[in-house]
């Protein structure tokens, strides 16, 4: 590495804008119902718990508008919630109500305006609502919280079975709850296409509702909504359905799963997460998006899979070997090269990225300078007209064996 790429805050190489590679695939156009992703790299939904009754906040339009200037295919919006009771915490963003609409369209308005697809994940958390922050460990909310102005809520899931240890006991939902709750999805997802996202894609990991019901560990119901494996898929697969028909043809629907719970005994397997996802493909779902675990808070019994590089490729590359969906993969993806491969050897079609987009919003415009060598002419032109030249003086000092500490060493006699 030259000095002028270590001065470069990407880490990408500049001597690599020199050469002239064949273009990649990571950088190839993927139409899906009409839309068109313009590259293959997007950015996965984070919940930033910065929401006030699930209203969106400038906070979200400037945390979300620098993706779309960083050059990103897709933006997709953190989980928000179809209704109050399906938050994470109380700072969820959420679209129960027709009033959430107008926030969610200046957010939608302002990716698109800037070359990204605006995308949307809607959620309920089930069994795993009424928490705390992250950063307050995610535990459940009591009666301090309550004193403090957070009460927790009563939460929901298939069966009357807390998410683990020390958690609290869902309401088990009956069949006409079941019914509102998918009417439910429907209309948060009808206003999610109102607002303006072409891209709206269902929680279905993580031990939120959706898992929950499809899950052996959380749905032990003797209904018509429980038991084998076509009954737990009722639920999930009703929701896709209502979902798609409440929506417009050219809106593209993607479901995010967990390919393996996660648990030592009787939980689902990528073979059942493989049948499932079939199954919603001829509901009406385009892309499925390749997560894993978190049906238990149980660690007694945890078998996760431990985070190494694209360290769900595999899982992906399963699902799309065998079914008819198009597959995006999340998951300590954190290089250009790695991403690109990952769509070149099929083992995805779209790579997601989340944290490594939160520490370089940048990445898709530096990956571009690293993979394909067009300098800055995908940058918006108000900061690639600013840094050409930059790049021109840093490559100028470099030569002449100038570094940021010369004139330190100059100093000091070195």
């Amino acid at each position: 590495m030259n000095l002028a790429n270590a001065w470069y805050s990407s880490g990408m190489t500049i001597d690599a804008c020199t050469a002239n590679p064949p273009a990649r695939a990571l950088f190839s156009p993927l139409t899906i119902r009409g839309t068109t992703l313009p590259l293959r790299a997007g950015v996965s939904p984070m919940c930033m718990y910065a929401a006030t009754d699930g209203y969106v906040s400038d906070f979200h339009l400037a945390h979300l508008g620098r993706f779309a200037l960083g050059g990103a295919g897709l933006v997709i919006v953190e989980a928000t919630a179809i209704e109050p009771r399906g938050r994470i915490s109380h700072h969820d963003l959420g679209l129960w109500d027709d009033s959430h609409v107008e926030g969610m369209m200046r957010i939608a308005g302002f990716l698109e305006t800037h070359g990204s697809v605006p995308g949307i994940q809607l959620g309920h958390a089930g069994r795993r609502a009424s928490v705390r922050e992250p950063w307050h460990a995610g535990a459940p909310l009591d009666a301090t919280d309550a004193q403090a102005g957070t009460p927790p809520w009563q939460t929901v899931g298939p069966s009357a079975l807390p998410a683990g240890p020390d958690w609290p006991v869902p309401h088990e939902l009956s069949e006409s709850e079941i019914a509102e709750s998918i009417d439910q999805w429907a209309a948060a997802a009808q206003r999610a296409a109102t607002a303006g996202f072409r891209f709206i894609e269902l929680h279905g990991a993580h031990g939120y509702l959706l898992h929950s019901f499809l899950s052996p560990i959380s749905n032990t119901r003797t209904d018509s909504y429980g038991g084998d494996a076509q009954r737990r898929m009722r639920y999930p697969l009703e929701v896709i359905r209502a979902i798609r028909e409440a929506v417009p043809e050219n809106v593209i629907l993607s479901y995010r799963v967990s390919s393996v719970d996660g648990v030592l005994e009787g939980g689902l397997g990528i073979e059942d997460i493989v049948e499932f996802s079939r199954h919603a493909a001829a509901a009406g779902v385009d892309v499925i998006d390749t997560s894993s675990g978190g049906i238990s808070t149980d660690r007694s019994s945890d078998t996760r899979v431990r985070r190494g590089f694209a360290f769900h490729a595999d899982f992906a590359r399963e699902i799309k070997a065998n079914t008819d969906a198009i597959v995006a993969c999340v998951g300590f993806i954190v290089d250009p090269e790695q991403a690109s491969r990952m769509i070149e050897d099929e083992e995805a079609d779209i790579v997601l990225l989340g944290r490594e987009m939160l520490d370089n919003p940048n990445w898709v415009h530096h990956a571009r300078r690293s993979l394909a060598s067009d300098e800055f002419d995908h940058w918006d032109q108000r900061f690639g007209s600013a840094l050409g030249p930059r790049l021109s003086s840093l490559q100028r000092l470099a030569e002449s064996g100038e570094t940021p500490l010369t004139r330190f060493e100059a100093y000091s006699g070195a």
